[in-house]
């Protein structure tokens, strides 16, 4: 049940298909229902979009963030093989890898409400990720 923040320059135009890509991707890496698709995709001016190399000595042409907002508790060797996926699925839609920045967030149970003004995980109507 990750959220998932996309950011792209308005240059690009097929939102829909990189953001189908990045859910796949994490469908397939960690396993979570084919529904369980919560993003929301943000197409700017490219000079708004600043992402230099952080010192890796290569060149972006037009990035492309992704900020996984999700719960705690997955493996490292799990997140690089998402990082690693999500790559991999969006050079096909015309993203290049070194384009893709992505930011991953972690949080608890605690941390989320699906509606009704409750904690969908405390309460019991959802069960927690991995648990």
């Amino acid at each position: 049940m990750p959220l998932v923040r996309i950011d792209h320059s308005d240059a690009r135009t097929n939102p829909t298909e990189i953001a189908t890509a990045i859910h796949d991707a994490i469908v397939s890496v960690y396993g979570i229902p084919e529904r369980d698709r919560f993003q929301v995709i943000t197409s700017r001016p490219a000079t708004t979009i600043i992402a230099e190399d952080a010192g890796l000595g290569f060149e972006r042409t037009d990035p492309v963030i992704i900020q996984i907002f999700t719960q705690r508790g997955r493996a490292t060797d799990q997140k690089q093989r998402l990082y690693a996926a999500i790559a991999d699925a969006l050079e096909p839609v015309g993203v290049a890898p070194q384009d893709v920045f992505i930011g991953y967030v972690e949080n608890g149970a605690e941390d989320w409400s699906f509606g009704f003004g409750r904690a969908q995980y405390l309460t019991g109507e959802l069960t927690v990720p991995g648990a």
